[in-house]
């Protein structure tokens, strides 16, 4: 499901950069900086990592993992909604960030947690 996440931010940049001629820029501090498509990759691939390790960590110490990781992968991705997308140069660029954001966070949130196999521990 990670790498589908990050396919489906690469596609979404695409459409919003090329197509709709969306600028990906945020503003931090005096300066601006453009979003570019390593940016989106990498943020992806963070994002799937640090829940996929929380996700393992959590198997290990509860019965109630699955729980436990959807409601802090929903304040993670609340709290990324928050602080991300409203630095966003523009309408477009916070709006176009939102569903970066969303549309990763989604699919991380419905596909990571998958069922343990028969047998598993806890």
């Amino acid at each position: 499901m990670a790498a589908g996440a990050i396919v489906v931010a690469v596609a979404e940049f695409a459409l919003l950069h090329s197509a709709a001629g969306v600028d990906l820029a945020v503003r931090s501090g005096s300066s601006t900086r453009q979003i570019t498509v390593a940016a989106v990759v990498v943020a992806a691939a963070v994002a799937a990592l640090a829940g996929w390790a929380l996700l393992a960590a959590l198997e290990r110490r509860t019965n109630r993992s699955r729980v436990w990781w959807t409601s802090i992968a929903v304040a993670v991705l609340l709290l990324s909604l928050v602080v991300g997308p409203p630095g966003g140069v523009g309408g477009g660029a916070k709006a176009s960030l939102a569903l970066l954001h969303l549309s990763v966070g989604v699919l991380l949130i419905l596909g990571l947690p998958r069922p343990r196999p028969q047998g598993a521990n806890r």
